[in-house]
């Protein structure tokens, strides 16, 4: 019995795919994929066979008959973990805003679970609707770095990555957003402050967490006990509560999100704690609400519409074999609002 999902033309008839392409040229399903996108190092017999075989099965990916020769279907991929945290969302509409301006469609595929084998089916599926490159929003680990050469010779670029992969990356210069939130309560008189880390998984939470100690260690300043949540403001609500129970109780927390400080901030007046009188928050992502928060968030502010555009111009430069531009991390840049002030006298 044929699967539900098997693709069809309009007449009914299944639709061939790469490997029914690969069967019948006798090669593999990479080298079919290289010729349909133009790829320069496929041996000239291989690349008759597959063409043949192509014609022969009627293969169309996209239905782009007119690009197979050039081996261009204006259009990239985009794999990411995580489509509502805040940073995914609005760096997916960069790339595709960025995209369509270059003339390209933007194809997203969501991986639920960041593992090796989701990523590899996730290329996989891209390869098969002939995209001209992949963009990785990978804000959760998955693997080593060996394990993102998976996109069977597409260009890749790396968005929220660790710095030590050796692919083209874009990310926010997290350490810097950090130290600077880190600096304004260090200016503010605060020596005992708290951290709310993100998930362990995530590359920039735990940039962030290595930044906040760095700077205490710098100071000479004692480190409390870490406290880590999932981004969500539950999560912050009850780490704030486990703030607010140590002795001696921190004067400011810097959390490692926006929606984590503000469960912070509802532990705090919970207790009855004035911000910023009795203790000063600081967050991180500049959310569209945060200025909405009672009181207004003091908050680190990341330029995603930035990081998305990069990534879709350094994309496309490889995709057009042009040279890369340099491709520095994108700085932040701190709002002061209403939830941080100086530091209460120590008791």
């Amino acid at each position: 019995m044929q699967g539900t999902n098997v693709q069809r033309t309009k007449d009914g008839a299944p639709r061939a795919s790469i490997k029914d392409v690969a069967q019948r040229a006798g090669v593999s399903p990479q080298t079919v994929s290289r010729v349909a996108n133009g790829y320069v190092h496929v041996r000239p017999e291989k690349r008759e066979k597959v063409l043949a075989a192509m014609k022969e099965l009627g293969y169309r990916p996209n239905s782009a008959a007119r690009n197979l020769k050039s081996g261009r279907f204006r259009s990239l991929g985009v794999v990411t973990f995580n489509i509502t945290t805040l940073g995914n969302e609005r760096t997916l509409e960069a790339v595709a805003e960025a995209g369509a301006a270059a003339g390209y469609t933007t194809t997203l595929i969501p991986v639920a679970d960041p593992t090796r084998v989701s990523v590899t089916g996730a290329f996989g599926r891209l390869e098969e609707q002939a995209v001209d490159g992949i963009i990785l929003i990978m804000s959760a680990e998955f693997g080593s770095p060996d394990d993102y050469a998976l996109t069977a010779g597409l260009p890749l670029v790396i968005v929220d990555s660790t710095a030590t992969a050796e692919h083209t990356l874009v990310d926010t210069d997290q350490e810097q957003g950090a130290r600077i939130a880190m600096q304004h309560l260090l200016d503010l008189g605060h020596t005992r402050i708290a951290h709310v880390a993100g998930p362990l998984k995530s590359f920039s939470a735990r940039r962030r967490e290595d930044a906040y100690a760095h700077v205490l260690q710098e100071h000479g300043l004692h480190a409390p006990t870490l406290h880590r949540g999932d981004w969500t403001a539950a999560s912050g609500r009850a780490a704030g509560r486990e703030i607010l129970a140590e002795s001696p109780r921190p004067t400011a927390v810097f959390a490692a999100n926006d929606q984590m400080a503000l469960g912070v901030m509802h532990a705090a007046h919970e207790a009855g704690l004035r911000i910023p009188e009795d203790l000063s928050v600081i967050g991180f992502d500049d959310s569209e609400d945060s200025d909405s928060y009672w009181p207004a968030l003091t908050t680190v502010h990341q330029n995603f519409d930035v990081v998305g555009q990069r990534a879709t111009e350094l994309l496309i430069a490889m995709i057009d074999g042009d040279p890369l531009p340099d491709n520095p991390l994108i700085p932040t840049r701190l709002v002061v609002r209403d939830s941080t002030g100086p530091a209460p006298a120590l008791t």
